[in-house]
């Protein structure tokens, strides 16, 4: 099995480096992070990003506060379709999407893969029918997943993975890939851990925003992100434990597991170079 590094939407806040940390002109560069792999048991999308639908009817899909505060791009080569295509593959075999958390930017693409599955945490499937609040009522989009037909929900239970709940045995995928509960930016919110011949590969969504929040023993993020975590935390104190508990993973385990994050352009760059062209799983 194989892993691919996509990245299924471009945004470009206001802000330049006071966001991400590098740019030097007025707008940011933020990514959205997804991974395709490969297995025996057909494609499997981690996070779809922006949908086709979402590029042809932006405004009737999204909310108009999260486009101009992100800014955007809608553009088609920013979507999995498009990404899928573009490595030779039929978007029509991926089978399953796992998915981090239902955040507008992470949960548009599911209706352009009608066949699959769609694997997420009990509470935030819950959560995001529920939309209490004016934060959550933009966040989630009923549309992105109003037509999905398979879904599979899962509670916080399993075997420990190094000192996080895990939920493993994903119905219908190889035991290799595991949900891995990081509740704080969404009541429901999930990394998804892959074991592979290297190690361990840790998407960690939205736990955390900007490539020094983790590495080291102390915390660096820029201003604009330290204040997006904050607008969009449903719960800080579990955010911010489980962002700790995350950086203690880098730091003490650095090579047995490797992390990212689904909006760091920096580190999108950095995993996709390193794994696009030869990172392989363990016989799935």
């Amino acid at each position: 099995m194989r892993i691919h590094h996509l990245n299924c939407g471009c945004m470009c806040p206001i802000g330049g480096a006071l966001f991400d940390g590098f740019s030097r002109g007025l707008t940011a560069s933020l990514v959205c992070h997804c991974l395709l792999v490969e297995t025996n048991q057909g494609l499997v999308l981690v996070d779809t990003g922006f949908g086709l639908r979402d590029i042809n009817a932006s405004l009737s899909r999204l909310s108009p506060f999260f486009i101009n505060l992100n800014r955007i791009k809608f553009e088609e080569k920013y979507t999995a379709v498009a990404a899928i295509k573009r490595l030779g593959f039929n978007p029509q075999d991926v089978r399953h999407i796992v998915l981090t958390h239902l955040d507008f930017d992470h949960a548009g693409g599911l209706e352009d893969f009608p066949q699959a599955t769609v694997h997420v945490m009990l509470s935030e499937f819950e959560a995001a029918q529920e939309r209490q609040g004016l934060i959550s009522s933009q966040r989630y989009r009923p549309g992105h997943w109003d037509e999905v037909k398979h879904w599979k929900y899962y509670s916080a239970d399993g075997e420990p993975w190094f000192g996080f709940e895990a939920v493993r045995n994903l119905e219908g995928l190889p035991p290799e890939i595991l949900l891995v509960p990081l509740v704080g930016h969404t009541r429901g919110h999930a990394g998804i851990a892959i074991e592979t011949s290297q190690g361990w590969l840790l998407h960690a969504g939205d736990a955390y925003f900007y490539r020094h929040e983790i590495g080291s023993d102390q915390r660096r993020c820029t201003p604009g992100l330290r204040f997006y975590q904050w607008m969009m935390e449903v719960d800080r104190n579990a955010r911010l434990y489980n962002q700790e508990k995350l950086r203690a993973l880098s730091v003490d385990h650095s090579s047995e597991v490797r992390l990212f994050c689904s909006h760091d352009a920096i580190e999108f760059k950095k995993f996709a170079e390193q794994d696009n062209s030869h990172l392989h799983v363990n016989s799935i």
